[in-house]
């Protein structure tokens, strides 16, 4: 199969030559709302990050900010994870799902203003939403923390995203679909009807007794599992190719390994000893392990890629991202054999694991991506080295991974030794955070990179465009 990043001519994409637009005008046409996307997502990215290195202090010193109700550790985790998710990872999928429907499609974007609106409007919910769970105002659900009034605005701004990208899909020149529009389009439904049906089923119409457990679980693995993995997948099925100048190994791994999340991924990963019916861990179980087969459909698809000398710190950004996944992936669902979820689940090694789909895959595989869409939006190069925060950040995430994954396993282990008293199991932990907020603490200087490269940019394109200004009046 060629590969799916290709330029196509007037004959491939079944159009005349005068429809056929230049690059240049298709990135100008999404120029402002993807560059809008892209600084919010950096900005919430450093909110997270700064919020991830706050909130471990309160197991080393528990007396830190107590005189704040509002800096409690009840409330900055998960302020932590919803910025993190509604803030940085949803914007900038936004962007580059923007961005990619215009380029695979051979189209400029449908009414860019309006996008414009709806990042004011996304960003306005998601203040909203952490200044709510700060001042106690939380629901208490994992991952909908945000109260039902935030809830609401991120919905009806999702609602005016997702027509305006359909639109800008149904709009295409390039008929013919690659594996990546695939992935794009399927998280663009997937997103709007877990997070309607989760708020509905737990926030606004709360259901009774175990099926909140079910409702809870099902919205978590589908927001993990399946949104953020589709959105990251179709995002290396493009990048890894387009810059590796190698095609995908089979179109056919690239629709198994969808389906099968698309099946697989939104039911498993529930805690086996759970307080439900025995008959749903035990098909969650089954769920998890069907996951291997997507997951090895991904490494074929990929085989002999990472092998490839990467040229650029964009190339390791998405290499990286994709090592993480099949990682945290395999982790996910060790962790979900009854023998290894009884040592392992409730411990920190399930927190390694979710940071490392988190950070490790998602967050590096959007960097990668929002590396190389900026300076072709706004057509200029980066003035600073990306090299350092592709360091910084994944220096960050493997030390803190790798210390949350050793010390929950030794505190399962210790758990489930009844001879050693609890406080001691507590305590045997204290040194795998220390060597954790180290990696924190990278996370922190990373997000600082970040959000400093993007703005030298947007500097260096005000730059020229008044320098532009300044030719045009003269001449």
């Amino acid at each position: 199969m060629s590969s799916s990043t290709q330029e196509l001519s007037s004959a491939e994409t079944g159009c005349p030559p005068e429809e056929i637009l230049s690059t240049q005008e298709i990135d100008a046409s999404c120029r402002y709302p993807v560059l809008l996307f892209f600084i919010s997502a950096a900005v919430w990215f450093l909110f997270s990050a700064v919020l991830g290195l706050l909130a471990p202090i309160k197991f080393h010193s528990p007396n830190f900010f107590t005189h704040c109700p509002w800096l409690t550790y009840g409330r900055i985790h998960p302020v932590q994870l919803d910025s993190f998710v509604y803030g940085f990872a949803a914007q900038a999928a936004f962007g580059v799902t923007l961005w990619l429907f215009c380029r695979l499609g051979r189209t400029c974007l449908f009414a860019p203003k309006v996008l414009l609106l709806v990042a004011k409007i996304w960003n306005l919910g998601v203040l909203i939403g952490c200044a709510g769970i700060l001042a106690g105002d939380s629901t208490g659900i994992a991952w909908l923390e945000f109260p039902r009034y935030a809830s609401s605005i991120l919905f009806a701004a999702y609602l005016l995203f997702g027509i305006w990208a359909v639109l800008t899909f149904h709009a295409r020149r390039q008929r013919q679909l690659f594996p990546t529009q695939w992935y794009l389009l399927a998280a663009l439904f997937w997103f709007a009807w877990i997070f309607s049906a989760a708020n509905m089923l737990l926030v606004f119409a709360p259901v009774r007794g175990v099926v909140q457990i079910c409702v809870s679980a099902w919205y978590a693995s589908n927001l993990l599992h399946v949104w953020l993995a589709t959105i990251g997948l179709g995002t290396i099925f493009y990048f890894i190719p387009k810059l590796t100048n190698r095609p995908l190994h089979s179109y056919y791994l690239a629709l198994f390994s969808f389906w099968g999340i698309a099946l697989f991924g939104g039911w498993g990963f529930i805690n086996v000893n759970a307080p439900l019916p025995s008959w749903i861990p035990a098909l969650s179980a089954v769920a998890a392990m069907m996951m291997i087969l997507p997951l090895i459909c991904v490494a074929l698809n990929l085989r002999g890629i990472f092998g490839v000398k990467s040229a650029t710190p964009i190339l390791s950004f998405i290499k990286f991202g994709a090592i993480s996944f099949l990682v945290s992936e395999s982790m996910a669902i060790l962790s979900s054999l009854r023998p290894l979820n009884k040592i392992l689940f409730f411990t920190y090694f399930t927190t390694a694991q979710t940071d490392l789909l988190l950070q490790g895959f998602f967050a590096s595989v959007m960097f990668g991506a929002i590396y190389y869409i900026l300076p072709r939006v706004l057509g200029v190069e980066w003035q600073k080295s990306i090299r350092s925060h592709f360091l910084t950040f994944t220096i960050g995430v493997l030390v803190y991974v790798l210390a949350l994954a050793v010390g929950g396993i030794v505190q399962g282990i210790n758990l489930n030794n009844p001879q050693i008293p609890f406080a001691d199991v507590i305590k045997g932990t204290l040194p795998f955070l220390h060597i954790s907020l180290l990696g924190s603490l990278l996370l922190v200087m990373s997000g600082i990179l970040f959000l400093r490269n993007l703005l030298s940019l947007c500097i260096s394109y005000s730059r020229a465009c008044w320098e532009n200004k300044k030719s045009e009046a003269r001449s």
